[in-house]
């Protein structure tokens, strides 16, 4: 962890934070989702440096030790395509390998679709392509206690989270997207109340990994969080008929919650996703949670590694 260098590299006229390691000619961009930050990729950055690759994590705008864009709510995960690119200009980079976690999955894949001349390749965890906007999402399917539905409502996490410090809303999100079943509240809860305070931190997340995402939390907060993703998930961005051409690797947690999001577990089990993304490989993990890279790094790290190595720049 020592020799991952952090610097402020500006991009689309913001400072954005970034974390690097390793020196190799191939560069493997890493897209954190929430609540993480560039930390939650600390076990693979040092292993694909290790393994001969530029590592390189962000936080994206508005998150971490990044700086806030002017309009917060005027943004949307398209904005992070162009940041994508503006950080591969910044740093030399014509083309790069790109990872994806939880929402970091989308703006790779619309990255990889509208640019696939800087896309070598893409890995996502836990997050499948869809298409962008409504037509994508099932998830009105689903009570009205869904986090996501709840977090779309302007002021109501505001609130919610409010209640607590931010430390707090940082282990109660990370224990209930931890768990196999999808956070939904009821009619007279919020979705802080799911979370029982006798529950401990998963075995794979200490208390110094949460004090160190809080720490980040506590600079950004969560304005732009809420808008990006949950806000603007229904916004397409344009992208017609969509489709990846490079090639892919989805490695998916079958204790993930996300599996259980209507339709998703037929979607990518039936192949219905490689109509969008034709070279895709799709790997399970049987035990692993949302937080997958976390829980197994070794075998992630080995999963990605291979992965890489099999490709050409």
């Amino acid at each position: 962890m020592e020799n991952i260098k952090h610097s402020h590299i500006q991009v689309k006229g913001l400072k954005l934070h970034v974390a690097e390691i390793g020196t190799g000619s191939k560069a493997v961009v890493f897209l954190h989702g929430f609540p993480e930050i560039w930390y939650t990729w600390r076990h693979q950055m040092i292993a694909v440096a290790n393994s001969g690759y530029r590592a390189i994590a962000f936080d994206f705008r508005g998150y971490g030790l990044s700086e806030q864009p002017p309009e917060p709510e005027k943004e949307t995960m398209f904005d992070l395509v162009g940041e994508i690119l503006g950080l591969l200009d910044a740093l030399n980079i014509t083309k790069a390998f790109l990872v994806g976690k939880d929402f970091g999955a989308f703006p790779g894949y619309f990255t990889a679709a509208a640019h696939p001349e800087r896309v070598a390749a893409i890995i996502t965890l836990g997050i499948p392509f869809m298409v962008p906007g409504k037509a994508g999402s099932r998830h009105d399917e689903l009570p009205n206690g869904f986090y996501i539905t709840r977090w779309r409502e302007p002021g109501r996490a505001e609130a919610d989270f409010g209640r607590f410090d931010v430390k707090s809303v940082i282990r109660n999100i990370y224990t209930l997207f931890s768990s196999s079943e999808i956070p939904i509240a009821a009619d007279d809860q919020e979705i802080m109340d799911l979370f029982s305070p006798s529950k401990p931190l998963p075995p794979w997340f200490s208390e110094e990994d949460l004090q160190t995402y809080a720490s980040l939390y506590e600079k950004s907060g969560f304005r732009y969080p809420l808008q990006v993703p949950y806000r603007s998930i229904n916004v397409d961005g344009g992208l017609s008929e969509p489709k990846v051409s490079v090639p892919a690797l989805l490695i998916m947690g079958e204790k993930d919650y996300v599996i259980k999001f209507p339709g998703m577990e037929d979607y990518i089990r039936s192949g219905a996703v490689k109509q969008f993304v034709p070279d895709l490989e799709i790997t399970y993990i049987p035990e692993g949670s949302h937080f997958v890279h976390e829980q197994f790094p070794e075998k992630i790290n080995q999963l990605i590694i291979e992965f890489l190595n099999k490709q050409s720049v």
